[in-house]
């Protein structure tokens, strides 16, 4: 982007890429939302306590209806971390992962404080928002990876045996980098993804995964991003396993009518490839959204990671307006969405008004630290 970003991005494509952010962002919360409840139930399960139909509305959870869990709050800070990292870069010190590093250790303290912290002045607006202080079952390996100064790295990856979704499911907002190139964004989410997640097939899922959003939120077709994503994951050892959930996924779409227990044969044993494999194929057979999220999370893996990729793709793909007004108006956490959201618009087609050689806004600085 650079200078240039003024020349690029005229006014409609402004508000075309804000509408896009808020999508990925509120999509992939409001699926959490609607799967969260039934993770770990059976389809039978979920049946029992739903109805012949199955889950098709909010749930209670976490004693309301649109409660997230900290898939959403780490997507929170994942998009605060870069921030934090396009800020920074004005000092000549860039390093994302380490950015998305801090960004992760800021929602640790989440995890174990009873509330912000004043005296840490680098905290930046997200990490004082109290709501965000609330443990939501949280991932063992989110909490081990996060839970020292060491980070994780290619080379040295924190639970390298780990297969899970989690880290995929936190790695939408790498693909809103639309002005960087897709292989680009496919390493960045990688090497954040090991900070947690060191089996290559998570870490690759989350990259795919990251490839995917990118295409959509630059105006691709679902099809065409995940052919984009194939490509570019073809280099990578170790990536057979999510190419192949990949190419099921779309060959699945090719058989007939949705059901279940076709999500649940993509879905496998809920490892980050089968998630990743459901949310394209939820995404590309939905009638619209809403009937893509509840296809998504009645099965008996994951729902709540099931719910947030699919949604974090749907959102991508339609924007804002297309996600269920009223599943929105009942989703914690709106308002810091919504203001996160576009801020990160704001930074990445606007960012030399905020803060450069020449001069910075104090109050994005106050927001956004570069500590």
């Amino acid at each position: 982007m650079g200078a240039t970003a003024g020349a690029v991005w005229g006014r409609a494509e402004q508000q075309d890429f804000r509408s896009r952010v808020r999508g990925t962002l509120l999509g992939a919360a409001v699926g959490d939302a609607l799967g969260a409840p039934v993770d770990g139930l059976t389809l039978e399960g979920i049946r029992e306590a739903h109805g012949a139909e199955g889950l098709v509305d909010l749930a209670f959870g976490h004693g309301r209806r649109g409660s997230v869990t900290h898939l959403t709050q780490l997507t929170l800070f994942s998009l605060d971390g870069l921030i934090r990292a396009q800020v920074r870069r004005d000092t000549g010190a860039w390093h994302p992962p380490t950015d998305l590093h801090r960004a992760y250790r800021r929602w640790a303290a989440t995890q174990s404080d009873w509330g912000p912290d004043e005296r840490r002045k680098d905290d930046g607006w997200l990490a004082r928002e109290e709501w965000l202080y609330a443990r939501r079952d949280p991932a063992r390996a989110c909490l081990i990876g996060f839970g020292d100064d060491i980070m994780g790295t290619l080379d040295a990856p924190k639970n390298p045996g780990e297969l899970g979704p989690e880290a995929a499911a936190r790695s939408a907002p790498f693909g809103l980098l639309v002005g960087w190139e897709p292989q680009l964004v496919m390493q960045l989410a990688v090497e954040c993804a090991a900070q947690t997640h060191g089996h290559p097939t998570a870490y690759l899922a989350a990259g795919a995964y990251a490839v995917i959003v990118h295409a959509l939120a630059r105006g691709e077709s679902l099809d065409g991003a995940v052919q984009r994503a194939l490509a570019i994951l073809a280099a990578r050892p170790g990536q057979q396993p999510v190419a192949d959930a990949l190419q099921y996924a779309l060959g699945a779409v090719r058989h007939g009518m949705p059901t279940p227990g076709r999500v649940e044969e993509l879905a496998g044993d809920g490892t980050a490839e089968g998630l990743i494999a459901v949310a394209v194929y939820c995404a590309l057979v939905g009638d619209d959204i809403r009937h893509g999220l509840c296809l998504a999370v009645n099965q008996g893996g994951p729902s709540g990671a099931a719910g947030a990729l699919t949604g974090g793709l749907l959102g991508a793909l339609h924007g804002e307006t297309a996600l269920p007004p009223a599943w929105l108006a009942e989703l914690e956490g709106r308002p810091t969405m919504l203001a996160l959201a576009d801020d990160f618009a704001m930074e990445m087609t606007q960012g030399p008004a905020l803060h450069g050689p020449a001069g910075s806004a104090p109050g994005w600085l106050a927001r956004y630290p570069r500590a």
